[in-house]
């Protein structure tokens, strides 16, 4: 079980606060094989926290992956998917200079009411049926811009809190550079429904219980997952996690293959706010099978 940080956080402004990354380089060379990088596909996260009145640990929501899928076939997951073209032109046309950041935070609302039905950091009509019908339009191919002009929606983006950001050094059959962001979504009358395209089944659970399910085999997660649940297994409330995220800035995770105690480990730098910083590469699960 992850040790959860004190309860004593301060209250921060994080609807203003926006974190930049101190590192941002893509690895350039294959750790394994030396040999270079395919250029990776940006992708947008997204952790959906819901804090439970009574409990010690907010739930997040997961998305189960259709086992047809290329990347991350039947593991448990976070919300999101990767950033398109229309996404990056929303954000220029909304007047974000830095359109790669604003882009991603695009996406990130997109892929969430695409895959859960769910609306975060949108104000504006959201009854269910307004949202159901965003959906569908964006199922459909519709840009969320031309949706947010048609159902008079105003994306609220500073209300998402940039959590971490990954990408591997291993030439996979795909690389995605992944931007992960936080947001509070405490309106339990928004049912989140799985989308049966991409995945086959969602749910709400603590961090905490996410893992033992894992540890259970009850649900697959990949090795991202793992070390961003055990983090987030910390953290009491919402605002735990933002305090935290603001004491340990986003920057760019690209795991390193390290040799320890006989075995060979899948590592992540210490001191960027995760608890575990390794495992035995027999013991980890990647994105494409082995």
């Amino acid at each position: 079980m992850i040790k959860r940080l004190g309860k004593a956080v301060a209250c921060c402004s994080y609807e203003n606060m926006t974190e930049k990354q101190t590192d941002s380089q893509a690895p350039a060379m294959d750790a394994i094989t030396g040999k270079p990088m395919p250029k990776p596909i940006p992708a947008s996260t997204l952790v959906i926290f819901r804090d439970q009145p009574g409990s010690d640990a907010p739930d997040l929501l997961m998305v189960e992956r259709s086992a047809k899928m290329v990347f991350a076939a039947g593991a448990a997951v976070f919300p999101g998917g990767r950033i398109d073209d229309a996404d990056f032109d929303f954000a220029k046309a909304l007047g974000h200079d830095d359109f790669d950041e604003y882009g991603a935070r695009i996406a990130a609302v997109r892929e969430s009411i695409e895959e859960t039905g769910i609306a975060v950091a949108v104000e504006g009509n959201l009854d269910a049926k307004r949202v159901s019908e965003a959906r569908n339009a964006l199922h459909a191919g519709t840009n969320l811009a031309d949706i947010c002009n048609q159902f008079d929606w105003q994306l609220e983006l500073e209300k998402l809190i940039p959590f971490s950001r990954w990408c591997p050094p291993f030439a996979e059959k795909r690389v995605f550079d992944t931007r992960f962001y936080m947001i509070s979504h405490d309106d339990h009358k928004a049912q989140a429904t799985v989308d049966e395209t991409e995945n086959y089944n969602l749910f709400w659970g603590n961090a905490q219980s996410v893992l033992d399910r894992a540890q259970a085999g009850e649900v697959k997660i990949i090795f991202p997952t793992k070390r961003n649940l055990e983090r987030l297994a910390q953290f009491g409330s919402f605002d735990e996690a933002v305090a935290h995220s603001k004491a340990h800035p986003s920057v760019m995770v690209s795991p390193s293959i390290e040799k320890r105690d006989g075995e060979v480990h899948l590592c992540i730098p210490e001191g960027i706010g995760y608890p575990v910083t390794s495992e035995s590469m027999d013991a980890v699960q990647r994105g494409f099978n082995k």
